[in-house]
């Protein structure tokens, strides 16, 4: 009993949020390039174009570009099996649509990839991870069905350089993200759809239904090619999972919380199954969504299903039929309410272990594919104490509570869970709020939100506590 022999713990990672080195040996700006610094409660900024006077955290990030050996060095320190990270998509195509790759990027990522190899660890690959070139973006992202072809060259191109150093991959990062129409950020960063205040509402959903469309193809043709390239290959998805609860047993609260339900579980519908579930295409009838489809697309969205299901785990949420006391905004849900059994982090994100292992399950049961925990772990405001040091017991405590709960879905359940891997294992920028000093990482980097510091590394406290778990192959918590 207990985790498998062969399970894949490790840390995960977004090229985006820790690379740096934005502009540097042919790398194109991507859509992460325009977006400002955020903060608790302040929306990061899409801006058009770099604009000279303002904060780029994505610029900087931690400049793992030049320091990932070192990086790496401490992973593996900690024991790492494998590590997940992305390719940027605008190293390999700078603009998006050239013919031919930049070498300088392909050959940086033969680099990092053999480093991983060389120091034990396995690398999980994220082929977009909200990294889509600028220039692609500008041209409608995946609203353009002619970025279906340069996203499916650019998986063929990296696919065929790295067959023999990468065996997991992953197509689309969270794409279920953009479920949040209505916040810019989560259309904008998972399809490249550049925010435009004069479309109705109906004109956005209309707008992303579209890209999610076209990027359900452009997923499964990757996995076919990948298949073709290497039949080898593991080739999954990844889903941001977040379980909604009914905040009471009213069966009204029930109704609402199965159909808030369905913007997650749609996603892994197709992946799994190959065909859009009926509730999706009556969705659409509804709401007079009308999808341009090429012939051969359904067959192609059929034969691409997917080897495993990757996921995020953060939190949980609870919706009310009686209205929202939450900003719905948050999440794109309606009647958002806070659950008043579980605490939450400072930035609002509700701490729920049992959550993990009841996603697990029905994530399992519905769908029956393995699965992999590819981002977990929690932001935290950190200072070091006189001596340098960071004694993050409450991140302790988390992944510890979290990780147990993976061990009863595997004990109790009988879920085939592959690996488990700790996001931002290392501090990066935040994703949603451009901050450094929303930390989550098991290293410190002395970086902040301005990019001054020293951006030296030191362990925290839960860096040896995670280093036992994996040595101990998660027995001892």
């Amino acid at each position: 009993m207990g985790f498998p022999e062969n399970f894949l713990w490790g840390g995960a990672v977004a090229a985006h949020q820790l690379e740096g080195a934005w502009d540097v040996d042919g790398r194109g700006p991507s859509i992460c390039d325009v977006l400002t610094g955020g903060a608790a409660g302040v929306a990061r900024k899409i801006t058009d174009g770099v604009i000279d006077g303002l904060n780029y955290p994505n610029h900087r990030g931690i400049d793992y570009y030049h320091t990932f050996r070192e990086d790496d060095a401490l992973f593996r320190e900690m024991g790492f099996k494998c590590f997940r990270t992305s390719i940027s998509w605008s190293r390999i195509f700078p603009n998006g649509d050239e013919e031919e790759p930049n070498e300088a990027g392909l050959k940086f990522y033969e680099e990092l990839f053999s480093d991983y190899r060389a120091k034990g660890m396995e690398p999980v690959v994220t082929l977009s991870h909200f990294e889509m070139p600028l220039h692609l973006a500008k041209m409608g992202g995946f609203t353009n069905r002619k970025v279906v072809d340069c996203f499916v060259r650019f998986a063929t191109t990296v696919m065929e350089r790295y067959k023999d150093l990468v065996t997991y991959w992953l197509t689309f990062n969270e794409v279920d993200n953009q479920m949040n129409m209505h916040t810019p950020i989560f259309p904008y960063t998972n399809s490249g759809i550049i925010p435009n205040p004069d479309d109705t509402p109906h004109e956005v959903e209309q707008k992303v239904w579209q890209a999610i469309h076209n990027e359900f193809v452009a997923a499964a043709i990757a996995v076919k090619r990948g298949r073709e390239i290497n039949p080898d290959f593991q080739i999954g998805c990844m889903l941001s999972f977040v379980p909604i609860y009914p905040e009471t047993c009213r069966p009204d609260d029930v109704m609402l919380a199965q159909e808030q339900m369905r913007k997650r579980y749609l996603f892994g519908d197709v992946y799994v199954h190959g065909e859009y579930p009926r509730y999706l295409l009556k969705w659409w009838e509804r709401d007079g969504i009308d999808i341009a489809m090429e012939p051969g697309d359904l067959d192609a969205i059929k034969d691409g299903i997917v080897d495993y299901i990757s996921l995020s785990y953060y939190m949980s949420v609870a919706v009310s039929s009686q209205g929202s006391t939450l900003d719905a905004m948050e999440h794109g849900l309606d009647g958002l309410v806070p659950n008043p059994y579980i605490k939450a982090t400072d930035w609002g994100w509700q701490i729920d272990p049992v959550g993990l292992r009841y996603s697990l399950c029905e994530m399992y049961e519905r769908w029956n594919k393995p699965l992999f925990i590819v981002e977990n772990g929690v932001g935290m405001y950190e200072t070091p104490d006189e001596n340098g040091y960071i004694a993050d017991d409450s991140r302790i405590e988390y992944l510890k509570s979290h990780i147990a709960e993976v061990k009863k879905a595997i004990d109790l359940d009988g879920v085939p869970v592959m690996g488990y891997t700790v996001w931002g294992c290392i501090d990066v920028v935040s994703f949603t709020t451009g901050e450094m000093k929303k930390r989550y990482g098991l290293i410190y980097v002395d970086g902040d939100d301005e990019g001054h510091g020293s951006y030296k590394r030191s362990r925290k406290k839960s860096f040896g506590w995670y280093q036992h778990v994996i040595a101990t192959n998660g027995e001892e918590l």
